[in-house]
């Protein structure tokens, strides 16, 4: 095979492309992990009253804390709605989808609709950004 400074040139560039997406791949992996809380009911007015308490709250996170502990039907409501670290693929799918896609960390994300009902969701953290 005859190099040319052409060929030297495509060669490079497709080293910098598949550089670019491992670099891509390793940050999405640095974000393999999740923290969140979440408020459960069984009624979309409910949890749509318990979203409007939350966001006009003075203290956001203390406040959705106060209220899954008041409200959730979830067993974690004990624990002001903390569900702890968890990966992909743990919670359900429309839950994961939140969390690891199309939320933002620090906002309450919500309603969900899940098999269980609906849900108030704040991350706290997702790999290294936290609120």
């Amino acid at each position: 095979a005859t190099w040319s400074p052409q060929k030297m040139a495509s060669s490079a560039m497709k080293s910098v492309l598949l550089l670019a997406m491992l670099l891509c791949t390793l940050a999405v992996a640095a974000a393999s992990t999740a923290e969140a809380s979440h408020i459960l009911v069984k009624d979309e007015a409910k949890i749509t009253e318990l979203k409007e308490k939350i966001t006009t709250a003075a203290d956001t996170l203390a406040t959705f804390k106060e209220l899954a502990a008041e409200h959730s039907t979830c067993p974690s409501g004990k624990n002001g709605g903390s569900l702890g670290e968890f990966s992909p693929g743990q919670m359900v799918k429309e839950f994961n989808e939140v969390v690891f896609t199309t939320g933002k960390v620090g906002q309450v994300e919500g309603p969900v609709k899940t098999q269980f009902g609906y849900h108030l969701i704040l991350i706290t953290r997702r790999g290294d950004e936290k609120m």
